[in-house]
Order: structure tokens, then sequence, then C-alpha cells
């Protein structure tokens, strides 16, 4: 796998790559299983696959959340190499805002709500940072993970909108024995709190609750809950462990009777 930190050589490298098909996974780093599975599907359907490790300042709201993300880029890198990734790309900010952010994207409609409505700004961000990084990789498939369904759709969009090449592929939620959606703010919580949020994609799972009643459930719990919203047989939430946010999302299959 090579390493590439400069955007002349990625432009040098991507003329090399050609023809063949490209597979993308974006990411913030703190690799995790959910991570791989991308990646192992991009090595699979493509024949040149890139990861990119980037922490986007523009999409935290929260300083103190951007500053405790968790970073560990050794441990990445040799998990990329793990599964056969071909190129890591490791973008600066100064190369991808030349501008200093002045100029960004924005989504007027399904970006407002939910995590819109309680993170501002921070799909501006996300939708940025994505515009740049796939106009930069030129990639024929990026994959993205439906814990962030949310983010998934506007993607999608935004692929639509401005009539990009690039295929956007959502691969299924990963999660653990416990059924808690694997996400690198995991490692942030105690032993104790990871087993009580597992409580969380147990009660978004259960078809026979309202939106009301799994928030009054997660409350009494002791969790600080920002929404429970249902979108399209999809239901939404976002929960506070600790000082750790988490968010997910299940599809409620209702069986005919």
């Amino acid at each position: 796998m090579k390493i590439i930190d400069r955007f002349s050589e990625w432009f040098e490298l991507r003329k090399k790559i050609g023809a063949s098909t490209l597979g993308f996974v974006p990411t913030m780093g703190s690799l995790h299983e959910g991570h791989l599975q991308l990646l192992r599907q991009s090595v699979e359907e493509n024949d040149v696959t890139v990861l990119s490790v980037f922490v986007n300042p523009t999409q935290f709201n929260n300083l103190e959340d951007f500053q405790n993300y968790p970073k560990n880029l050794g441990k990445d890198v040799g998990l990329a190499r793990s599964v056969n990734a071909d190129y890591l790309f490791l973008p600066s900010y100064e190369e991808l805002y030349p501008d200093d952010y002045t100029y960004r994207i924005h989504e007027s409609s399904f970006s407002s709500i939910m995590e819109g409505a309680f993170r501002p700004g921070h799909f501006d961000g996300m939708l940025t940072v994505v515009m740049k990084l796939l106009m930069l990789v030129k990639a024929d498939r990026a994959y993205f993970g439906e814990k962030d369904y949310q983010q998934l759709q506007l993607v999608r969009g935004l692929v639509r909108a401005f009539f990009l090449d690039t295929e956007i592929i959502g691969c299924p939620t990963l999660r653990d024995a416990e059924g808690l959606a694997l996400s690198s703010r995991n490692s942030r919580l105690t032993a104790g709190e990871l087993i009580a949020a597992a409580a969380f994609p147990a009660l978004l799972a259960d078809v026979e609750l309202s939106d009301a009643v799994v928030r009054e459930r997660l409350e009494a719990l002791g969790f600080s809950v920002d929404y429970v919203e249902t979108h399209e047989d999809r239901r939404f939430g976002a929960i506070h462990v600790g000082d750790v946010r988490l968010i997910d999302n299940v599809f409620l299959s209702r069986e005919e009777s």
C-alpha cells in the first residue's frame, strides 16, 4: 500500500491508474471492523482501492468533539494493509481548503432535520469535503456505511445534483455482539457504558413502540436523548452516553399479517 499526502503526487498516480476501476472509502480514521468491511467490498469489486483519512474540522460544530476525536494513524495503516487497500490518501487542511472554507456546499431540506438540527453546519462541512474528495479521487464507486444513513442519503443527493460520475454504495451497519453499531467513538466508552448502550439499538428496533415511547425509555435508562424520529420505515436516534454522543438507525421491518 502506498501512502500519499500531496495532491501533486496523487494527480500523477491517478493518470497511471487510468481506466482501471477505482473504489474509494473516505474516512476520518480510527478504523474499526465497519471500515474494514467497506474496504473489503471495494477491493472485491474494483481493480484499485483508495482509502482516505482526514479528520474534517468543518463538520464539527463542537470544538471539544473535534479535539477529542480518536486518532491512531499507525494502527490505521496496518489495518488498511491487512485488507489489501492499494493507496492511503492523507490530504492536509491547507490543500483541501485553499479558500479556508469560504466556499461550501449547502443542502436546504433533508439536512435541516435530525443531525442537522442538533449539529448546525455539520452537513455543510461533510458535503463540502465529500465533494472535494470525490472530485480529487475520481472514483468509479465510493463506499459509505448505513450507520450514518442521513449522511449517505445526502451524499447520494449530492452526486445526483452535481452530475458526478461516482456510484455511491451503501453498506450495512456492522454491530458488536450486543447489537451496538460499530463506531470510532465507541472507543471512548467505558466497559459499563458499552453494556448500557446496547439498549439504544434494541429500543430503536422495537416496532411495537412509538418514537415517543422509545425516547421515554431511553431517558428512563439515564441517557440524554437528542432525537428519536422515524422517516420512511427507518427509525433514527441520537443519544449521549456520558460525554460520548452516539447515533444509529434501524429499518423497521413489519411482517404482513
